[in-house]
């Protein structure tokens, strides 16, 4: 759960102007109607480099049935229009288990990775290869979009793409379409967000025999509405609707916080 929410609520954002922006949104996530938990993303973007922060928590019944919450952080730079994470971090804790795990990565290329305690090594888990870990964001930076073109940034470009995702352990594309469009309104903003179909598929890492992860593979059910930040060519996720093995997930935005400064220091390491 906590691997999902990292990617599906993580916030995707770049800025083309010269002068640093600051942007916070806060989620509310939901099992089949029934709150159950909320995040906020936090990033700091400057024209060439970026700096994400995710904090998710379970609440109300769920916080008490599994104590599960997750805090997750990445950096990276921005040159042009392609993202290059550098650092990748993510802490989760579940019942009495916490883990961590920890990348750098060099030209989309992972170049240190440690993940504790490691994952147990089942018999069907696919082996993970050297070409697994490259060409590939971290999950914070995976949806970090922008909208190619000069075309309408609520429209086709912004769903069109398939993702390369590696966490750390298991190496997956998420592949976007579009769907439509639709009219939100949430505190700071209103207004119009392209509707995406989203389908997961697994490469390596995962364990080929577990139902989990055929059911994610065959998944139909899931959907990312995008929103866009200011005035550049930028979307990020406004709602994340995910159906799972015990009903439908969906993570919402109750609230967009945009500011722009002076351009600040953003350190990617």
């Amino acid at each position: 759960m906590i691997r999902a929410a990292a990617v599906l609520a993580g916030l995707g954002v770049l800025t083309t102007a010269a002068q640093a922006e600051t942007v916070r949104t806060r989620y509310g996530i939901s099992l089949i109607g029934l709150p159950f938990g909320t995040a906020t993303v936090s990033g700091t973007l400057e024209p060439q480099a970026y700096k994400i922060e995710l904090q998710m928590k379970l609440t109300g019944l769920a916080s008490i049935l599994s104590g599960s919450k997750g805090a997750a952080t990445a950096t990276g730079a921005l040159p042009g229009n392609h993202v290059s994470p550098t650092t990748y971090a993510t802490t989760s804790s579940s019942g009495d288990i916490t883990r961590t795990v920890r990348m750098s990565m060099v030209n989309n290329n992972v170049d240190q990775s440690e993940i504790t305690p490691p994952w147990d090594p089942f018999p069907d888990r696919v082996p993970v290869t050297e070409a697994d870990r490259r060409a590939i964001v971290d999950p914070m930076s995976a949806l970090i979009m922008t909208v190619p073109g000069t075309g309408p940034v609520i429209g086709p470009a912004a769903c069109e793409r398939t993702i390369p995702v590696f966490d750390g352990a298991a190496r997956f594309d998420v592949v976007l379409a579009f769907v439509g469009t639709r009219k939100v309104k949430t505190k700071g903003y209103a207004g119009d967000v392209a509707v995406c179909s989203v389908r997961y598929h697994p490469v390596a890492g995962h364990r080929a025999n577990r139902p989990g992860t055929k059911f994610m593979a065959d998944n139909k059910d899931m959907e990312a509405w995008l929103a866009p930040i200011g005035q550049s060519r930028i979307v990020v996720p406004y709602r994340i609707s995910v159906a799972t093995m015990i009903g439908t997930v969906v993570v919402e935005a109750n609230q967009f916080e945009v500011s722009a400064g002076p351009q600040a220091t953003v350190q990617a390491h």
